[in-house]
């Protein structure tokens, strides 16, 4: 970051030093105005869970009989915009004013869910899949970039993990609310006016999904953040529409994450940790039944454990978040969360799995958490919107990739391990399976070290450059 940036968020700090924040909310979330942006997250995340609920049920109601290659074409459309437009995305947002994006992403995605009741087609489903993803992807990023701005510098882990509450938590919400709205449309009979306003189950929520919204554009209207002061800002920003310009910031941005060691590191980290708790998700159930020899209800443990130990983790670095080193903590979680997951992929039995799984969560949390914490801390205003907008594509770039290419990768590795060791190893006396599922895990587990390694080296390079240790604070010049 800049001298004068620095300066100035240090001086911001020192005045709001008189008078620091005695009441609940502020102890908790540490301004009144991160409340209301965090009250926004937990609408809007409830709406969003709701509302790919519903467009998967109406993608499957009318799919003409493939059900699964329409609900897979729909969340293609939800996700391939990320890939494309996400680093353009973050020009824009570092371009305009954040909250007027949030405003009109908000108000945007309202009027797509408004009209999705009278969708009938396939092709209309996925269009509006797809727009709606575009709001999101601009959403994001504006939102994550105005958080340094609503809250001091000692309260951004504490800030980061509200977020992950929001936007996760908020899941078994939604399913339930869907399940009411389902019970509600049962009651509306076979009414003339039913029909009309297409009141069925998915219309309900589509309804309550576009209010939901309304009312997060309602809340984030009444925040007041505070940046850089105009004559901090770019040179030349007058000119937001210029392609040369958008252009020249575009490789700026991907340059400063290249070249910017505490960037590299968050990004290799995050993008690791995604990839080895993503990959749980697919071959848990087939390590539960080629190595376990369990029952399915014993992946759904897995998964609560995994996910009980993420909370845990954290509620932990949000505790803890001004007695530690965040720069040495994150590279630590990584490998531990490596070398955890190598031990669960090891076992044969599923009660040692299920605790070493729940420190594979245990770590995983602060990862995420610390790592955003990282960036809010270390990147400068300018260039938030595209530093995160980079982040979030990578985020879910690597999802994708263990979602869909872990289960391939154990059928080759089972393959190859069948050809080479007839599926087995002999050490002495002792023998161990390998089935595919396992190489993979173990390949897993081998590169979250490795990229903890990386990131702990990354950051040590970076230390004495970028990070401060001293508590910082809001930028100046209210918006």
């Amino acid at each position: 970051m800049s001298d004068r940036s620095t300066t100035s968020a240090e001086r911001l700090n020192d005045a709001l030093g008189a008078s620091k924040p005695t009441g609940q909310i502020e102890r908790i979330f540490g301004s009144w105005e991160f409340f209301k942006l965090w009250i926004a997250q937990v609408i809007s995340a409830t709406g969003d869970w709701l509302g790919l609920i519903a467009i998967i049920s109406l993608a499957e109601r009318i799919s003409d009989g493939s059900e699964g290659t329409a609900i897979a074409l729909v969340l293609g459309a939800r996700i391939a915009p990320g890939f494309f437009l996400a680093t353009a995305a973050g020009v824009i947002v570092d371009r305009l004013n954040r909250k007027k994006v949030m405003l009109v992403c908000d108000v945007g995605r309202a009027a797509v869910l408004f009209s999705l009741p009278f969708v009938d087609t396939l092709y209309g489903l996925i269009i509006a899949s797809f727009i709606l993803e575009i709001f999101t992807m601009l959403w994001s990023p504006a939102k994550e970039a105005i958080v340094p701005s609503l809250v001091p510098r000692d309260k951004l882990t504490t800030a980061n993990s509200l977020n992950v509450a929001a936007a996760y938590g908020m899941f078994p919400v939604a399913a339930g609310l869907a399940a009411l709205l389902a019970k509600l449309s049962e009651r509306f009979g076979d009414e003339g006016w039913v029909d009309t306003w297409q009141l069925n189950e998915e219309g309900l929520a589509f309804y309550v999904d576009g209010l939901s919204f309304l009312a997060t554009a309602l809340l984030v209207s009444t925040i007041v953040y505070r940046r850089r002061a105009p004559v901090e800002r770019v040179a030349g920003e007058h000119s937001k529409w210029d392609l040369g310009g958008a252009l020249r910031e575009l490789r700026e941005g991907w340059r400063f994450i290249a070249v910017n060691p505490i960037v590299r590191a968050v990004n290799v980290g995050l993008a690791t940790a995604v990839i080895g708790g993503g990959m749980l998700v697919p071959l848990g159930a087939i390590f539960v039944d080629e190595v376990i020899s369990g029952e399915p209800a014993d992946f759904n443990l897995i998964l609560f454990a995994l996910g009980c130990g993420m909370a845990v983790g954290v509620v932990a670095a949000s505790v803890l978040q001004n007695k530690i080193n965040r720069a040495k903590v994150f590279p630590f979680a990584l490998v531990l969360a490596g070398g955890a997951l190598f031990v669960a992929g090891s076992a044969s039995v599923l009660g040692v799995v299920v605790p070493v799984v729940a420190i594979v969560g245990f770590a995983a949390g602060p990862i995420y958490v610390l790592g955003f914490t990282l960036l809010h801390e270390n990147v400068d205003d300018d260039l938030r919107g595209r530093v995160f907008s980079a982040l979030l594509v990578v985020v879910r770039f690597c999802m994708l990739l263990a979602l869909a290419v872990a289960p391939i990768v154990s059928e080759l590795l089972d393959s190859l391990s069948n050809r080479l060791w007839d599926g087995e190893i002999g050490i002495g006396n002792l023998h161990v399976q390998v089935p595919g599922v396992r190489l993979t895990l173990w390949l897993s587990s081998t590169i979250i070290v490795a990229a903890g390694l990386l990131a702990s080296w990354s950051l040590r390079a970076g230390s004495g450059a970028f990070l401060s240790e001293s508590a910082g604070g809001v930028e100046e010049s209210a918006e």
